[in-house]
């Protein structure tokens, strides 16, 4: 797909949203049910749409929270409810209408202290902390967030007591039971004003910037950031961390400037990403120009997305990383330097991320478990130590505790990004140099997303394919060593293929939301051997459909 002419500039002023008709949309539009695109739809985290296409609105939200505490009922889940959204504009609207349906329902509801936007990693940690000494009782949450999409979006969803995404069979039933509720016009939602709900004897005030704030120095080593007075950097991105990093140079006494303090709805301080859309992604290049532009004024600098659930990492050597370099990076580093951690602590990673992650977690003689696409395939590992680190080549990051106990189950971009200060602080060397060498000794990969035109049917059969389904025995002039419809890590499918050669691989996923597939590849040969990659792909995944429809 081609690059809009105006990608990294900044937004003009025709881009942005009309933020009171988003919010109109909101409450006036009603979905209807037996329209699949206006249904409730999780994807790998959530349910997330647009009021204007009556894909999000206050219907949905009552459904989702009404089938969120029918969950809880069944299932035992009696503590509180941690809650919290992010600065999109739709937000603020489902966290009113969450709270309406929540106290009706009985359920005790831990809200932000000031009312102020929770980064999504701080619900994880405050659920975690709060059920660490518990075995009953059990707390969980609620992100409101459509992480780093577009403005006029808006996101839902449900972290149960191990603190991360919801595994799919939970998703599944919410998304079944919200919908039978959208069929039956709410009939059995419970409500009460949002009014009387904030007064009501089970709302109470968390205080989760301090919790979440004062607990960093338990899993990042601070006081080396702060002994190597680093001139750091910090853009939120307008985004719900912006609260956060004030509090985080005071108490650490870091040398750390807020580039941008700005929350503004429509997100105009942006620079537009690169098909023309204003998306709040710390990984693009075109949506991080501000910062980029700033880079020689720091010795690192980083940036959240809108809940702060992924980073963005920006060197004076080297600009802005790619997320799969840095997640090297960090695995190479806390590998060496966690002497906390279990000796059999394995590295996570999903099946689309880097093979530069698996030389250097040989290297190391840790394992490697690969997992399909989507954070909730780490939430067990992290749990119970049996993964140091875990990551996403989409820049969503976790790691452990120093001490080796778990510190979040989602994503977190706060300790991604405060990583890069430390490793800079300790080694000397920033993100980037750090990168250059590991290529000096494991190879220098291409890798790239592109994607490819597939009408539904095929999407379809691409998430049924198996092995034998791909009938080459070449890949770019290779031979094909293995070929993956599951992850070797859980022997969970991966909703595609995924075909590996010695020095380049490609895997093939369809898209939730669109009428393509997504090849994802990487070649330690270069960039022409990148293509052939890529060209050989296309033409790997059109003979296996081709062949299973025949």
């Amino acid at each position: 797909m081609s690059t809009s002419p105006v990608a990294g500039k900044p937004a003009d002023t025709s881009m942005l949203v009309d933020i009171p008709k988003l919010i109109a949309a909101y409450y006036v539009e009603r979905p209807d049910p037996a329209a699949r695109e206006q249904r409730v739809s999780f994807g790998t985290s959530g349910h997330r749409g647009s009021s204007w296409e009556r894909s999000f609105n206050e219907a949905h939200i009552l459904a989702v929270t009404q089938a969120i505490c029918d969950y809880r009922k069944r299932e035992g889940v009696d503590g509180p409810l941690f809650i919290g959204f992010d600065t999109h504009a739709l937000s603020w609207p489902a966290f009113a209408t969450a709270l309406e349906t929540l106290a009706a329902n009985g359920v005790e509801t831990m809200i932000s202290k000031r009312h102020e936007p929770t980064p999504t990693p701080a619900i994880s940690h405050a659920i975690l902390t709060y059920n660490r000494t518990r075995d009953r009782g059990l707390a969980d949450g609620i992100v409101i967030t459509p992480s780093h999409n577009p403005p006029s979006d808006g996101g839902f969803k449900y972290n149960p007591p191990t603190g991360g995404p919801a595994a799919s069979e939970i998703t599944r039933a919410i998304e079944e039971r919200a919908n039978a509720l959208l069929e039956t016009g709410l009939r059995e939602v419970r409500r009460s004003p949002f009014t009387q709900a904030l007064r009501a004897s089970t709302t109470h005030a968390h205080d989760y910037v301090n919790g979440y704030v004062a607990d960093l120095g338990n899993v990042l080593d601070m006081d080396a950031v702060r002994a190597a007075g680093l001139k750091l950097g910090v853009d939120p991105l307008g985004g719900a961390g912006v609260h956060y990093w004030s509090p985080i140079a005071d108490r650490y006494g870091l040398n750390l400037t807020l580039v941008n303090s700005e929350i503004d709805y429509t997100f105009r301080f942006m620079t537009v990403d690169w098909d023309g859309k204003i998306r709040m992604d710390p990984s693009s290049s075109y949506a991080m120009q501000s910062l980029i532009g700033l880079k020689d004024r720091f010795d690192v600098a980083f940036a959240c997305d809108t809940d702060h659930d992924r980073h963005g990492i920006v060197t004076r050597s080297g600009g802005l990383m790619q997320p799969n370099h840095y997640l090297a990076v960090c695995i190479h580093y806390l590998y060496s330097r966690r002497r906390n951690w279990s000796e059999s602590a394995a590295v996570g990673k999903t099946v689309v991320s880097s093979g530069m992650i698996d030389r250097v977690a040989a290297d190391l003689g840790r394992r490697l478990h690969e997992v399909p696409v989507g954070f909730k395939f780490f939430v067990e590992g992290l749990i119970d130590g049996r993964l140091g680190f875990v990551g996403e080549e989409s820049a969503g990051a976790s790691f452990l505790r120093r001490d080796g106990a778990v510190w979040t189950t989602d994503k977190d971009g706060v300790i991604a990004a405060l990583l890069a200060a430390e490793i800079t602080a300790v080694t000397g060397k920033d993100p980037s140099e750090t990168y250059v060498a590991l290529t000096r000794k494991f190879g220098d990969p291409a890798y790239e997303r592109t994607d490819a035109p597939a009408t539904p049917e095929q999407k379809k059969a691409l998430q049924s394919l198996s092995p034998e389904s791909v009938r080459s025995s070449d890949l770019a002039g290779e031979p094909i060593r293995t070929v993956l419809t599951r992850a070797p890590g859980d022997g969970n499918p991966i909703g595609g293929v995924k075909v590996i050669a010695e020095n380049g691989w490609f895997a093939a996923r369809p898209s939730g939301t669109e009428d393509i597939y997504k090849i994802y590849a990487e070649s330690f040969r270069g960039r022409e051997h990148l293509r052939r990659i890529q060209e050989e792909a296309r033409s790997i995944v059109t003979a296996a459909l081709n062949a299973v429809r025949a």
